[in-house]
C-alpha cells in the first residue's frame, strides 16, 4: 500500500510544511508577538534618550524604563483611551510627540492646567512660587521631586505670565538653555503625552543602574 503520508497517534495525517507550521508553531508565535506588541504599546516600554535637553536628569545615551499606562490604558498603536488613569502632574518626566514635526520627545512637565507661569535666565515660578530655593538656586522642587538644572548654556526664551489653560501642559527641558520645547512649540495636549519615564536603567559608562524618576 502506498504511505498516504505521516499520521499522529491517534491515526490521522499530520499536517505537513508550511501549513502545517501556521497551523501550529507559527500561530502560537504569531500570538506571542501580538501580546508583546500589545504590552509594549500599553504598559511599559524602554526610551533611549538622543541628546543633552535634560541634563543633568537624563544624559545622552540613558535607557529610560517608561510606563505606557500611566496616563491611561491605550487602543495599541493608537491615541484611543480605554481605561483613564492619572493626569499629567508637575515634574513628571513625559514621551510624546513634538506638536511641530511628530519627533517623539522626553521633557520635564512643568506647569498643568491653570498655572500662571514665569520663566526667567532659566528659573521657574509656578502661582507666584519660585520653585528653586535661594540657597540652591541650581535645583528646583516639584513637590517631592528635584530636578538638578543644567544652566552652562544660559536660561533659553523666558515666559512672563502665561497661563495654561485647561487641559494643556507646558513642557520644558532641565539643559533649559539646550532644549527645543514649549517655548518654541507652545502648549501641548495633556491627552497627547503617552508615557510617564520611571527610571534610568542604563547609562553610558556606567552599564546598569537604576536611578528613580
Amino acid at each position: 500500500m502506498a504511505n498516504s503520508g505521516a499520521r499522529d497517534d491517534h491515526g490521522k495525517p499530520r499536517a505537513r510544511g508550511l501549513r502545517g507550521w501556521l497551523l501550529g508553531e507559527g500561530r502560537q508565535l504569531l500570538v506571542m508577538l501580538v501580546l508583546l506588541a500589545v504590552a509594549r504599546t500599553s504598559f511599559a516600554n524602554h526610551y533611549s534618550v538622543p541628546s543633552g535637553s535634560m541634563e543633568y536628569t537624563l544624559m545622552p545615551g540613558d535607557h529610560v524604563m517608561v510606563d505606557m499606562s500611566a496616563y491611561g490604558v491605550r487602543l495599541p498603536f493608537t491615541n484611543v483611551t480605554l481605561v483613564p488613569r492619572d493626569a499629567p502632574r508637575r515634574g513628571d518626566v513625559a514621551v510624546f510627540k513634538s506638536p511641530r514635526d511628530g519627533v517623539r520627545l522626553i521633557k520635564r512637565v512643568v506647569a498643568v492646567g491653570g498655572d500662571r507661569v514665569v520663566l526667567a535666565d532659566g528659573h521657574l515660578s509656578i502661582n507666584g512660587e519660585a520653585l528653586a530655593d535661594p540657597a540652591v538656586p541650581g535645583v528646583e522642587h516639584f513637590g517631592a521631586r528635584a530636578a538638578r538644572l543644567n544652566l552652562d548654556m544660559g536660561g533659553g526664551p523666558d515666559i512672563e505670565g502665561l497661563v495654561v489653560p485647561p487641559g494643556q501642559v507646558l513642557v520644558v527641558g532641565d539643559h533649559r538653555g539646550n532644549s527645543i520645547d514649549g517655548r518654541y512649540f507652545g502648549l501641548v495636549p495633556a491627552s497627547a503625552l503617552y508615557a510617564r519615564a520611571l527610571g534610568v536603567f542604563w547609562r553610558r559608562g556606567e552599564g546598569p543602574v537604576w536611578k528613580s524618576l
